[in-house]
């Protein structure tokens, strides 16, 4: 494979090890092995059957040179992933290894453990991105500062609140995540064309105990090539990385030299240039956008999987193969370096203070409009405090001054004492902070987030005792494909 320089440098070693090879064909082991105990469970085989296919379903019996050369002929891994696992039992026991499944259900179900997973690790990512910035919305509600529209200056607002429109857009990113997972986290077992033929009558009892055994919800309708589901988690795992460049660039503005009302951690030659010893890029802010782009534009891929026909995908499903791992890898990238960025970001409250008055006090503008509106009408008070703003800048005055200098005398006694400074214009800053650290707090209800299911070892059901060994009606064991 090409050597990944972005993930090697800055990506996320938990979701590294979740997508790995190891992780991926334990997926479809762990999916062979509870099918295993399923058929145990419903009485298709007893109960000593189920055990010995479970326990030879280990990453130790796969030859992994053999598997992908194998695969690499058969188009798919799960043929000789099965013939490996069969050659560690008995003809007997190895005839139902596999059985009643298709390729596609052990890759599907084994797929939806690792997007369960993945999840789980981006909601962790996501839980201490927010906390983080609960403290800093919290500790900065009254840090005055500009607000900006178009990047221009606009009005004040503070950095609390600045903070929390990001904070309770984690919150609503947080129950997506669930809803992803809740949504993805269904067992695939319908066979070869979707109809559950080759499982008979006990096709619906053995997909519901496989489920069981995997933690996962049953699904009466197969999904084979309805992959709306894999493309929910992708996007909402896009989505986030998306906000997490938006935090990003804000930090890459915001942290420049003519603006410096913050800056990322600190360190030698954190950040340093090979040839300009005066730089200290924010590198940390680089790797979120870098990453929340990558898994954008992975992500579109999974759009183009959704256009499967028929009963089975045609190249469709092995473009998932490929976006879903990298969107995933490149959100948990994007994720993980905004909360290194977060909980190490430097805040100048000062300099913040200092820049409300490098355009001479002419974000105040629409404060003077609306306190004079009363007096005026709102029209000709817009188009006053227009030309005022637009005589301060050519004379070089504070706009308050132009204002006086614009309205009578009569105006400007009533006024005057009413107009305010930056402090005294900020509106519902203190409650938006609140409300944000509110949601924040609502959003971690463990019945919202995704729930961490033991797969180490396998979950055992309950089984009842074996009353029945043959195969399901209809079915030939010998003729278990694939």
């Amino acid at each position: 494979m090409h050597f990944d320089l972005l993930a090697r440098i800055g990506g996320d070693d938990a979701m590294r090890r979740v997508l790995s090879e190891d992780a991926t064909i334990r997926s479809w082991l762990d999916v062979e092995a509870a099918l295993g105990r399923a058929l145990a469970a419903v009485g298709v085989i007893d109960t000593a059957t189920g055990e010995r296919i479970a326990a030879a379903c280990v990453l130790d019996s796969i030859d992994r040179d053999r598997l992908w050369t194998e695969a690499a002929n058969v188009g798919y891994p799960i043929l000789p992933l099965v013939t490996m696992i069969c050659e560690q039992l008995t003809d007997e026991d190895a005839v139902y290894v596999h059985y009643g499944a298709t390729t596609q259900d052990i890759m599907d179900s084994g797929l939806v453990l690792q997007v369960r997973d993945a999840i789980r690790r981006l909601d962790v990512l996501v839980t201490e991105i927010g906390d983080a910035l609960a403290v800093l919305v919290d500790q900065h509600r009254d840090s005055v500062m500009a607000a900006r529209t178009h990047a221009m200056q606009a009005v004040p607002t503070t950095f609390g609140a600045k903070l929390a429109v990001f904070l309770d857009t984690y919150s609503r990113h947080r129950g997506r995540l669930a809803a992803a997972a809740r949504a993805a986290e269904v067992v695939s077992l319908f066979g070869a064309g979707g109809t559950s033929a080759a499982l008979g009558s006990r096709a619906l009892e053995v997909r519901a105990a496989m489920a069981a055994e995997l933690g996962l919800d049953d699904c009466s309708v197969p999904w084979h090539v309805a992959r709306d589901r894999i493309l929910l988690v992708g996007q909402e795992a896009a989505s986030v990385a998306a906000t997490c460049v938006r935090l990003g660039r804000e930090v890459i503005d915001l942290a420049r030299l003519e603006i410096g009302e913050v800056g990322e951690v600190d360190g030698m030659f954190r950040g340093a240039s090979s040839t300009m010893p005066q730089k200290a890029n924010p590198i940390s802010s680089e790797m979120v956008v870098g990453f929340g782009a990558w898994a954008g534009s992975a992500s579109a891929g999974l759009l183009r999987a959704m256009e499967v026909g028929h009963e089975r995908a045609a190249g469709e499903w092995q473009v998932e193969w490929a976006a879903l791992p990298a969107t995933l890898s490149a959100a948990a990238g994007a994720l993980a370096n905004t909360r290194d960025l977060v909980t190490g970001l430097r805040v100048f409250p000062e300099r913040m203070a200092q820049n409300l008055e490098v355009d001479g006090g002419r974000l105040m503008a629409e404060a003077y409009m609306i306190m004079l509106t009363p007096h005026i009408g709102r029209g000709t008070a817009h188009d006053l405090v227009y030309n005022a703003v637009r005589s301060s800048r050519e004379h070089g005055v504070p706009l308050r001054e132009a204002v006086r200098l614009t309205v009578t005398p009569e105006v400007w006694r009533d006024v005057e004492p009413v107009l305010p400074w930056p402090q005294g214009y900020l509106g519902t800053t203190s409650a938006i902070c609140d409300e944000a650290l509110l949601h924040w707090k609502a959003s971690g209800d463990p019945a919202t987030r995704p729930v961490p299911v033991d797969r180490e070892p396998l979950a055992s059901i309950t089984s009842a005792p074996a009353t029945e060994t043959a195969p399901a009606v209809g079915t030939d064991p010998k003729e278990n494909h694939p």
